[in-house]
């Protein structure tokens, strides 16, 4: 049965079976969530928990993509036109942090491009399952953003210290280091993915998906792991770049590597970046969107984010001009107003 929750031809919902089943459906823009999108996905959390009919939530996206992220490109031009997008970045935590109260099994099927907002609508979940197809990133500090959709909740918590490096270079990765570090909870070959769908929609027994599971290792190679292990267990960003350096000057081909993605980040990005995956690892779910929400309403206010967009999304000169320029110019005092309290605008539940 379709039932409408809103979001028009963005968004699809049916209840079949044992499940409600959520389809995202913009495959043209790879299933990157709209306000609209948010606020549908909210409206169909809040009917489903109470609807003894539906024993589990079924997520999936149109295409070659789950949910390539949310719709930044609206923010900018929102920014640009002086109506910087809070509505929408609180809409969107809001949900995140809804997600990891819901609860029934939340299942997302992970079959295809995961970046940014795809995280934030499926690693709250409890079941997250990757196929061959997987890529998943959080590029965020790219466009002079932040790992934000819940990133300080659940980076900080990847083994060897995989989230900083996730977090900070933006650097993509498949199914065996999504599985291996703690992104998914089961890998499924997508020659199997249709079979355990069904299932999952006649029986909701989740208990079944373990069978059909596949153990893919590590992609990234163990040298490079562990050159993320030993240089982002430090207690600074400088700390972590030093380390890189050394080992660099070594002749270290995978600290060359990460050294050089870092150097076309934006600087502020990555000092936001750090503090805010070193403070979540602290705090429950609902506090870190708190804490999000505060970065993000001064990142849409400042320069970088619409620098970064413009420079990828906009023009794709692919040439962003960061202000500063230079992680040695980015002032502690500013990173600090990042994350101040915002008074009678912090988000709420």
């Amino acid at each position: 049965m379709q039932i409408d929750f809103g979001g028009g031809s963005e968004i699809s919902f049916e209840r079949k079976g044992k499940a409600g089943l959520v389809r995202l459906t913009r495959p043209s823009a790879l299933n990157a969530l709209t306000h609209d999108m948010i606020l549908a996905l909210h409206r169909a959390l809040d009917t489903w928990e109470i609807d003894p009919a539906v024993a589990c939530m079924i997520l999936e996206g149109d295409g070659r993509a789950f949910c390539a992220g949310g719709d930044v490109v609206a923010a900018y031009r929102a920014g640009r036109d002086g109506a910087p997008a809070y509505d929408f970045f609180r809409d969107e935590y809001r949900l995140n942090a809804r997600i990891g109260r819901f609860s029934k099994p939340y299942i997302s099927l992970l079959n295809g491009i995961v970046m940014g907002g795809g995280a934030g609508i499926s690693m709250h979940g409890s079941h997250r399952i990757v196929t061959e197809n997987t890529l998943f990133a959080m590029p965020e500090t790219g466009i002079g953003f932040f790992p934000d959709v819940g990133g300080s909740a659940f980076l900080p918590h990847l083994h060897d210290n995989f989230g900083y490096y996730l977090a900070l270079t933006g650097n993509r990765i498949r199914w065996g280091d999504c599985l291996q570090s703690g992104i998914a909870t089961h890998a499924v070959a997508a020659d199997d993915f249709e079979d355990m769908r069904d299932d999952l929609i006649a029986t909701a027994n989740i208990d079944a998906i373990p069978a059909r599971s596949q153990h893919p290792d590590f992609e990234t190679p163990p040298e490079t792991r562990q050159v993320i292990a030993e240089c982002f267990s430090h207690a600074t960003l400088e700390e972590c770049f030093a380390a890189l350096q050394r080992l660099a000057d070594n002749g270290s081909k995978p600290a060359i590597d990460i050294l050089t993605v870092l150097a076309a980040r934006s600087p502020t990005s990555l000092a936001v970046t750090f503090r805010q995956i070193a403070e979540g690892r602290l705090l429950g779910l609902d506090d870190c969107m708190r804490m999000e929400y505060r970065i993000a309403s001064r990142m849409i206010e400042g320069h970088d984010f619409y620098e970064g967009v413009r420079a990828v999304l906009i023009d794709k000169d692919g040439a962003p001009i960061w202000q500063p320029a230079s992680l040695d110019e980015v002032k502690p005092q500013v990173i600090n107003a990042y994350f101040a309290n915002l008074g009678e605008r912090e988000l709420s539940f």
